[in-house]
């Protein structure tokens, strides 16, 4: 596969210092989810029962038993094989599906292979979704695609685009013919391809392309949560780099808010669309279910749950769930399929992009 498949230290460490700056930076946007501008329609009549709202969801032709996605979070270096078990773990006994963070790092170093490959080993059962980057696959998309889907018996594959998060990191940047890339590989691979941002956000053009070459899910993964253009920042402050340091600041909040994003991908495709970027509780789940999304991708909180070990991931999914539940319930909904139908009122700066953006539709 040529040089780019060379061991690289860097890239270990990198990862690692990814970890540690998002659990003790300030690395968020400043810019919300925007999913506040978000009313649903409370329903004092409910006429269903609390405990028999069913959060069972059918995705990508496996029913889980939330809609919750364990969304891209590590893997390639030493240590990291310990949050990938505990994650795989919590897939196995929640019947919830999870994506391992990027696999270069195994296709460069093979002997990193171990930290992805805990996450089969712990349970044959799982939904356990591979990652790559879209520019890593351009050399040869068909056998990389192939050794990372084989690496750890995946389900699915997840193609990151990090155009922003590259850029800060000061690498070259070549995004031409990523679209054949992906193309290739959807129609190379039998499982199926789901492209993600990495919280920049999709926009209804960009969806519409990835539709028409055999996507077969969109993570939207916008502006909300974690930053990568701040991490790569605070990386660079480490490492003595001021000026791109300051670049990837004013970079901070660059991309699409995350409701605006969900509204601009179901209104483009006719696949599902997963939800991801600062959703942080159940409410929000609930909020982007009934904007759309089939599905919702969480990151940030389950690393920073695990601090208190696997019981503190527990504690977290247990409060979502409960969360998920009552609000719900307060639409009057017992079952998440018939969420879509639900009405709701925007306002505010996201009523002002669907307006400009996507029509009025009668809202």
């Amino acid at each position: 596969m040529g040089d780019r498949f060379l061991y690289d230290k860097d890239l270990q460490d990198r990862k690692l210092e990814h970890i540690n700056i998002v659990l003790n930076e300030n690395i968020t946007h400043s810019i919300s989810n925007w999913l506040e501008y978000v009313f649903l329609i409370h329903n004092s009549l409910p006429e269903i029962s609390l405990n028999r709202v069913k959060l069972e969801k059918s995705f990508l032709g496996r029913v889980f038993s939330y809609p919750i996605l364990i969304d891209s979070m590590t893997g390639g270096a030493k240590g990291t094989e310990k949050i990938n078990e505990a994650l795989a773990l919590l897939a196995e006994k929640y019947n919830i599906p999870v994506s391992c963070g990027s696999q270069k790092a195994a296709l460069k170093d093979p002997s990193m292979k171990y930290t992805y490959k805990i996450m089969r080993e712990v349970s044959n059962k799982i939904f356990l979704i591979g990652n790559i980057g879209a520019q890593d696959l351009k050399e040869d998309p068909k056998n990389i695609s192939q050794e990372v889907v084989e690496m750890i018996e995946a389900d699915a594959l997840a193609i990151h685009l990090n155009p922003l998060q590259e850029a800060i990191q000061g690498n070259d940047v070549d995004y031409t013919d990523v679209i054949e890339s992906i193309k290739k590989v959807t129609e190379y691979l039998d499982v199926p391809v789901i492209v993600k941002e990495t919280g920049a956000g999709i926009s209804l053009g960009v969806a519409k392309i990835l539709e028409s070459i055999g996507v077969s899910a969109i993570n939207v993964s916008g502006i909300g949560g974690t930053s990568w253009s701040a991490v790569e920042a605070k990386r660079k402050l480490m490492h003595g780099n001021k000026l791109m340091a300051e670049v990837g600041e004013l970079f901070r909040n660059w991309g699409i808010p995350t409701a605006a994003s969900i509204l601009e991908v179901v209104n483009a495709v006719n696949i599902p669309v997963i939800a991801s970027g600062g959703i942080r509780n159940g409410i929000e789940i609930v909020k982007s279910l009934v904007l759309g999304a089939s599905f919702i991708g969480m990151a940030a909180p389950f690393i920073k749950a695990l601090k208190n070990g696997f019981e503190g991931l527990e504690s977290f999914i247990n409060k979502l769930i409960i969360e998920i539940r009552i609000a719900m319930f307060l639409l009057g909904i017992d079952n998440i399929d018939k969420l879509h139908s639900v009405g709701y009122v925007l306002i505010g700066p996201l009523r002002e992009w669907y307006l400009q953006r996507l029509g009025s539709h009668g809202l």
